[in-house]
């Protein structure tokens, strides 16, 4: 196992420690993986965030799709993150977790409207997709006909998709989106929600204050 291997495995645990704690996925749910040249490695079929260990990730070609080493099967979402890799190669890092309030948004067939700054900074205008069945390669399809576009992506009945540059950035998008559909939500319960208008995303957008915190992060 190569260093760079091995450091992407060390990264990815961490990251799903803090999924699973944030409470984005229950179980064995959800699935994540991170890039280095043409690999990616990705969390293994069945494995669970908690107690995952470096064995529990596994390195796959991107573009021949097939597992480089480990004894166990990558995820049964890889041809979903193989996609996102092969239409996009700026991007290291993919995460797909099943968090309640984005992806009850988008089971209720509302639009996610932007809601706060840091969401139209780091999230933008997510792609909603109708439920297709997982795992599947209609799905992959799906997901790879508006990931060039988006950088999150809901899924009806079924959860969220981030993509980022890095594995942090990729988290940091899910928790935005459900903030904001938590804040939609619980706006609607008190009345009619108001939503940052085309106008005022557009001033969020030319901040100078932004664009530096965006640099910081490397977005």
């Amino acid at each position: 196992m190569s260093n760079d291997i091995l450091k992407i495995k060390r990264e990815l645990i961490e990251i799903g420690r803090q999924i699973a704690a944030k409470g984005l996925v229950i179980g064995p749910g959800g699935n994540i993986s991170a890039r280095t040249g043409g690999t990616m490695v990705i969390s293994a079929s069945g494995s669970s965030f908690e107690t995952s260990t470096e064995d529990d990730y596994v390195a796959v070609d991107i573009a021949s799709g097939k597992a480089e080493d480990g004894a166990k099967r990558p995820s049964s979402e890889v041809l979903m993150h193989l996609e996102c890799y092969r239409r996009r190669p700026e991007i290291n890092a993919v995460v797909h977790t099943h968090p309640t309030w984005s992806t009850s948004v988008a089971s209720a067939g509302i639009k996610m409207p932007p809601m706060f700054p840091d969401y139209v900074v780091f999230v933008g205008e997510p792609a909603t997709l109708d439920y297709v069945i997982p795992t599947t390669k209609l799905l992959a399809d799906a997901v790879g006909g508006v990931i060039a576009d988006h950088n999150v992506v809901l899924m009806s009945n079924h959860g969220v998709l981030t993509v980022a540059g890095d594995l942090n950035m990729a988290l940091l998008r899910v928790q935005l989106a459900e903030e904001n559909a938590r804040m939609l939500i619980a706006a609607k319960t008190l009345g009619i929600p108001r939503v940052l208008s085309e106008a005022e995303v557009k001033a969020i957008h030319e901040l100078e204050s932004e664009k530096y915190r965006q640099k910081l992060l490397k977005q």
